[in-house]
């Protein structure tokens, strides 16, 4: 199929890029473009102008500010995954990067774009919540910074309003009691997870505490698993099983064409195990 017809314009400055939003209701910003395109062969997108954002200067940076690790906005997935800042400060983002499709999609495809989109089923928007990430928004009112618990409000849908550009995003450095964990169930590798988990942690003891344990492909947000979260805190790795249980108050997937909700369900509680036997021994 071909793409309805629609209006393209290249910004020159990211001013320029919030002024063009502004002259056409709808219009919709280019980044790499991996997922719009293909929602606009399929004509599930309409938008009446394209502001294509690859010639802002300034969103292509990867830094390490204050204790944080800042990814801007047109980072490439394969820059991003060739950092030795990410490899080292955000761990969690490196372990998930592999697993974003293809090398010709990681090629394109951006760090800000997978996660304005917010694919529920997409791997940088769980670990963005599962590090308590946040997201620089700049629109016709300025800039804003929104934590990524309030990022996500619906299916493909995010606080982002008309006229934002969403510039950059920011996650704690890891420290030496940082652990996290990341895995995912994909019927090829490369294809969005039938079921997937990031998770982070602060080591305590023989435990874990402060956890954040993310599904996606279940929901139509990235979901934290909150009363998991609880029982590991409260019990450590002793309570894994009781943990899995809790799962099925936690998780509520819908039956889709590839898997039942109660198919999804299991196989969620297959990587909550799986996690956190990797946070349990991170060396091992």
């Amino acid at each position: 199929m071909k793409p309805a017809a629609f209006a393209y314009a290249k910004a020159r400055s990211l001013d320029h890029a919030i002024e063009l939003l502004g002259t056409r209701e709808g219009a919709r910003v280019l980044a790499g473009g991996q997922s719009l395109i293909a929602a606009l062969n399929m004509r599930l997108d309409a938008p009446p102008l394209l502001v294509d954002i690859n010639g802002v200067s300034g969103l292509d940076r990867i830094e390490r500010p204050d204790g944080q690790v800042e990814i801007g906005a047109l980072v490439r997935h394969a820059q991003a995954l060739g950092s030795q800042v990410v490899a080292r400060d955000a761990p969690l983002i490196a372990r998930a990067l592999p697993h974003i499709a293809h090398p010709a999609i990681r090629n394109r495809g951006t760090v800000g774009g997978s996660i304005a989109y917010a694919d529920p089923a997409a791997e940088l928007p769980a670990c963005l919540l599962a590090l308590a990430g946040e997201v620089d928004i700049t629109g016709p009112a300025g800039r804003r910074t929104v934590k990524a618990d309030d990022f996500f409000l619906g299916l493909f849908e995010t606080a982002l309003g008309p006229g934002e550009i969403l510039t950059a995003i920011r996650v704690p450095a890891a420290t030496p009691q940082m652990r996290c964990g990341f895995a995912e169930l994909a019927r090829r590798h490369g294809d969005y997870a039938l079921v997937g988990l990031a998770a982070c942690a602060r080591a305590d003891g023989a435990g874990l505490r402060d956890s954040r344990f993310v599904f996606f492909g279940v929901g139509a947000t990235p979901v934290r698993a909150r009363k998991a979260e609880a029982v590991l805190d409260a019990r450590g790795f002793d309570g894994l099983d009781e943990a899995v249980a809790a799962l099925a108050d936690d998780l509520h997937p819908e039956d889709d064409i590839h898997a039942s909700g109660k198919a999804k369900r299991h196989l969620a509680g297959v990587l909550l195990r799986r996690v956190v036997r990797e946070m349990q021994d991170p060396w091992a």
